[in-house]
């Protein structure tokens, strides 16, 4: 069974702000909306990165699961791991077995999900969909629509290669995660607990920031991270090192996967 990191979700305030700064700065495009967000008080702008998806989502009413976790967080924040297997039914046996509630599933011929209950993993949301066809790494994803491929840009960014889940407790919860995916723990460069996906990995980090547990940034394999650091710069985002902060999240500039 392999599973591969498909799409980061963050929530946020202002969503068109957050949209433009991630079209300014990485030269991405909007390749979907999901009209079917609404139903749980949301609305979303999907944007490829190669074959993965950064789905960027807003409240559009009160009490909503996306609203209480950025009170949680203290404002925008990285919200969802959202990865894809060629196992579903194991998956979801495993999940079983260690207990862990869903807070939304579905079944279907071309396309599966099963979204964790984030009491039970810690952490962020945790998904992992089946879709058919997923054997290619850029093969079809129902969430992102049936035409984001004429919306791919790579010019200045190819790929997400790392989500960093920080955590007062990164350990345990790294351990947490690993039983839940069926993968051994890794350790990464600074020793930190890591689990390596089949295209990316997942860091557990204590928080840099002073802020609660969640998702606190992602690394993204740059092919020019000179012009997406300046134009974050002319955008009045902040800027350390190779590192920039946009809707709540890290985002971190590396030369491939694991590098810097």
């Amino acid at each position: 069974m392999w599973i591969r990191l498909r799409q980061i979700a963050m929530v946020v305030a202002d969503l068109n702000r957050v949209v433009e700064d991630l079209q300014s700065v990485f030269g991405l495009e909007v390749a979907h909306i999901d009209p079917g967000v609404e139903v749980f008080g949301l609305e979303n702008r999907i944007l490829p990165i190669g074959s993965q998806f950064l789905e960027v989502l807003t409240p559009i009413r009160e009490d909503t699961a996306g609203g209480r976790y950025m009170a949680r967080r203290g404002g925008d924040t990285g919200y969802m791991v959202i990865c894809q297997t060629d196992d579903h039914a194991s998956f979801k046996a495993r999940v079983r077995q260690l207990g862990i509630r869903s807070v939304w599933e579905r079944d279907g011929a071309a396309y599966s999900l099963l979204q964790l209950h984030p009491k039970d993993t810690g952490g962020s949301f945790l998904e992992v969909d089946w879709a058919q066809g997923g054997e290619d790494p850029s093969g079809p994803w129902p969430p992102a629509g049936d035409h984001w491929q004429p919306h791919v840009r790579t010019e200045i960014v190819r790929a997400i290669t790392a989500a960093e889940i920080q955590s007062p407790t990164p350990e345990p919860l790294a351990e947490r995660w690993a039983a839940i995916l069926g993968l051994p723990l890794d350790r990464g460069p600074g020793g930190e607990p890591t689990i390596r996906l089949q295209n990316a990995d997942l860091r557990f980090v204590l928080p840099p920031d002073g802020r609660p547990e969640g998702l606190g940034g992602i690394d993204l394999e740059a092919a020019d991270a000179g012009t997406a650091l300046a134009r974050a710069r002319e955008r009045g985002l902040p800027v350390e090192g190779s590192t920039l902060l946009l809707g709540g999240m890290r985002f971190r500039l590396v030369g491939g996967r694991g590098g810097a």
